[in-house]
Parts: structure tokens; sequence; C-alpha cells
């Protein structure tokens, strides 16, 4: 089973802690491993800050071949330096690098890699809270296709609220 995913940045999925990115790699982690009664065989990662990447990581930890679908060459170049050390640290461990467009960024691109991504997978792995924008984007196609959608944003909001501070607060 080939898996694709698509989601949100760092800003809607805790910002750019290491907490933040450590949960996003267990959610994707856990999900590659045990996801569907088929096994994950290869993954599909956009490459974006957040969701992507974290799908990305999860795959190199868990042994799977995935694909690092760029939307152009220079994606990063206007990223925080960690951000790009690590953009370079997946892609070097990637069995494959499509640059789906010329280089350049034009937002349309972003869009045109989402439809490469999944034209070529058999599963959407979402985290998607239904907001409008680029994932949505997606979704909207992988739905129009037909594609099957997995959405984790229920479980990743359960996660989020479970690591929350206990409250403390005894009325009785």
């Amino acid at each position: 089973m080939i898996v694709c995913g698509t989601g949100h940045r760092p800003e809607k999925v805790g910002g750019y802690s290491a907490d933040a990115w450590e949960r996003l790699v267990e959610l994707a982690s856990f999900w590659v491993r045990n996801g569907l009664d088929k096994r994950t065989d290869h993954v599909i990662s956009g490459m974006a800050l957040g969701w992507d990447q974290a799908l990305a990581m999860a795959a190199i930890k868990n042994n799977i071949p995935w694909s690092a679908y760029v939307p152009f060459a220079g994606q990063e170049k206007k990223w925080p330096e960690s951000s790009v050390t690590m953009f370079h640290y997946l892609l070097d461990r990637a069995a494959c690098v499509v640059e789906c467009s010329e280089p350049g960024y034009a937002a349309w691109k972003m869009q045109h890699r989402n439809k490469r991504m999944v034209d070529d997978s058999d599963v959407v792995l979402a985290l998607w809270d239904g907001s409008d924008g680029g994932t949505g984007n997606c979704i909207r196609y992988a739905k129009d296709k037909g594609s099957q959608i997995v959405n984790l944003w229920p479980v990743y909001e359960l996660i989020t609220n479970s690591n929350a501070p206990p409250n403390n607060d005894k009325r009785d």
C-alpha cells in the first residue's frame, strides 16, 4: 500500500517545538506501522513543514521506503535555517526525489504536487482540521478522484488534549 500525506504546517499543529514535532512523528509512525489492514509499503511526502515532514521522518524511523515530492527546486529557500537543515536531512534519506514543477515559487505548484501525490498513492493520510487552504484543496481533489482518505485530526486532538496539564482545580 502506498500512502501519501497532506496536513497542516506547524502553526496549526503545535508550533515549532521539539514536543510538537515528536507528537506528529509519533502519530505518523503509529499509523504507518498499524494503519489499515494492509502494510504500508511506501510513503510519499510533499516535504512541507509540519505533517508532511513528520510523515517522512516516520517512514525513516520505521524503515519504510519513501519518496519526496518537492513542488519545485528551492521550496525551502525562505525557511529558517533549522527547517532547511531538516529538509535536507530528510531529502538525503528519500528513496526518490521528484521535483513536480520547474524551479521558482508559484502557489499552483503546491496543488500540482498534491495531485501527483494523490494520483500515485492508494491512501491519503491527512492531518486536516477541516479548514480551507492547501490541505483542504488536496482533500477535495482526493475526494473527487475517489481516493481513500484517512484523517487523523480527531486522534491528534485527543493526543494533544491528553498532553495538557491536569486540571488541579479541586472544587467540592
